[in-house]
């Protein structure tokens, strides 16, 4: 203020940057008053998101306080105590899977169970790339419906004139299976799905004449393309987040042994795959198809109709020619870095530095350096259209390498393994069913990826204890976890077919409990066989 008591233009401003602290205006007690009602009726409405989230560190730190490993195993007790606020993240989906997949980042580091960057090389390994990479392919093949192209051709293939159920099931399972040993199993259902209900769009779901056959003819299609992408899964270490995940937890535990390659995982798991997939068309054949069923949908299904939509589709053009060549060069690749003994693949020209993820995401590069053809400068790929990269999926690989590498660090893996020394001697036609149903059941509840997470690390160390060979451990236990066929919550391909609306819990049960007495059958007689370059 000067002598005459005006305000001074400093004072003015200072008086701008200083927060305005009203007097009581009228109704502003009242509104104080109500905001912790407005707080506490928001809690309440997200009670259970809350309880979700603090389940995690109240598992936790009740693992820490209560559990007695012994003086000596303390960070094992506290890597115990993370999984346990890792595993009910994932379970309850308190929080979203990408994010529930980097808790290990900061609790690691924080309980002492790893440094901070030990625990983030995890997150990046070549197996990492591998699946980064085919995911760029995938979401390649779907912006240009090469899919939708091969799977109407080979469901007109496969149709029929007159309508044979048996030969339509045939080809959209088969296709299906085929598509799913390339790209991700539930990326494969995604794709597959709509194919599928759009053919059954055609089909009355009333109680007309011939309904229950057409009904039971819908839940086999849906039913026949959730289960054959996840047996197609099997067949190579793209087709699955379960196979990436034994291949890093392998050369991890045992860097040893031979690595698990794409030729010699294929040469075991593919004829394992077609086994089920037959089993899988036999089962939907006997259980929905009945000798009306033709009868029935030659009503409303023929040939002529898919022959339109291919015609709609037009000739392929130059970026589909060049996708599927990428495609087709990379499939070549990963067959041929190692072939056998006496015979090097090209991985020696390189001394053996490369990986499947090296070739991967070389050739997913070239995506986006080769033209399309159709606008001038425009690449087959660009950026923009990889928005819908699943990192949750690549996020929840890295934490489930950074899981197996806690476990072996903390030296958890050494105390729980001792709980199942009861299969030392045993012959191999226990060990590995037993593995095998361990898995399977637990995969039940959770996602495979997490189920394989939680006991591989297990496996690994009970092979050490018991003296067998670690293939026969860890393969059953990640076969088991892809044995997810009887609930909706079992995998994420099992909640696409259940959205649908065609089919009911007790289908997956009645459908999916012979698959998996199928599986764990062949896994048993051909892991000694055909799994020896396993092992």
């Amino acid at each position: 203020m000067d002598k005459h008591g005006s305000s001074s233009s400093d004072d003015v401003e200072a008086s701008l940057l200083l927060p305005h602290h009203p007097a009581a205006e009228v109704g502003d007690e009242p509104r104080r008053r109500r905001r912790p009602a407005v707080v506490a009726r928001a809690l309440l409405a997200h009670h259970r998101s809350y309880l979700a989230v603090a389940s995690g560190p109240a598992a936790c730190a009740a693992v820490c306080a209560l559990a007695d490993l012994g003086a000596d195993h303390a960070d094992a007790r506290n890597m115990l105590g993370v999984l346990a606020w890792v595993f009910l993240w994932w379970v309850t989906a308190a929080v979203p899977l990408a994010v529930a997949s980097m808790a290990p980042l900061f609790l690691f580091p924080a309980f002492g169970v790893a440094s901070a960057d030990a625990v983030a090389k995890a997150y990046m390994g070549d197996v990492i790339s591998l699946v980064l990479g085919s995911f760029i392919l995938a979401l390649a093949i779907e912006h240009y419906q090469i899919h939708r192209r091969l799977s109407l051709n080979i469901t007109s293939l496969f149709c029929g004139d007159p309508v044979r159920p048996q030969l339509l099931l045939m080809g959209i399972t088969g296709t299906t299976f085929f598509i799913s040993m390339w790209i991700h199993n539930t990326a494969c259902t995604v794709m597959m799905m709509p194919v599928a209900t759009g053919i059954l769009q055609r089909l009355p779901r009333s109680d007309d004449a011939g309904g229950h056959e057409v009904r039971q003819f819908s839940r086999a299609v849906v039913l026949g393309v959730v289960y054959a992408s996840a047996i197609g899964g099997m067949a190579t270490l793209t087709g699955t987040g379960v196979n990436i995940i034994l291949v890093g937890m392998w050369s991890s535990y045992f860097p040893e042994q031979e690595p698990i390659t794409f030729s010699s995982w294929m040469s075991f798991a593919l004829p394992m795959a077609l086994i089920v997939f037959v089993a899988l068309w036999v089962v939907l054949c006997l259980m929905y198809c009945s000798r009306n069923t033709g009868k029935a949908l030659s009503a409303y299904l023929d040939r002529s109709h898919l022959r339109r939509e291919i015609n709609l589709l037009g000739p392929m053009a130059f970026a589909e020619k060049m996708v599927l060549a990428v495609f087709g060069g990379l499939i070549v690749l990963w067959m041929t870095r190692n072939l056998t003994d006496d015979i090097p693949g090209w991985g020696a020209l390189f001394h053996n530095k490369v990986g499947d993820g090296t070739v991967t995401i070389m050739m997913a590069t070239l995506l986006f350096i080769i033209p399309s053809g159709k606008n001038e400068g425009e690449k087959l790929m660009d950026w923009n259209k990889c928005t819908k990269l699943q990192w949750d999926i690549i996020l929840l690989l890295g934490a489930g390498f950074a899981i197996a590498d806690g476990f072996k660090s903390s030296g958890l893996t050494d105390i729980l393994s001792e709980k199942l020394i009861f299969l030392k001697g045993a012959p191999t036609v226990v060990i590995v069913p037993v593995a095998c149903i361990v898995s399977g059941i637990i995969t039940e509840f959770t996602s495979d990826d997490s189920t394989t997470t939680l006991v591989l690390p297990l496996f690994a160390e009970l092979a050490k204890s018991i003296n067998v060979h670690p293939a026969l451990l860890m393969v059953s236990g990640a076969i088991g976890a892809q044995l997810s066929y009887l609930l909706p919550t079992g995998s994420p391909s099992n909640v696409v077919g259940f959205s649908t609306g065609h089919i009911t819990i007790k289908d997956l049960v009645v459908t999916g409990l012979p698959l998996k007495v199928v599986a764990i059958a062949a896994l048993t007689i051909l892991l000694p066989s055909l799994g020896k370059k396993l092992h």
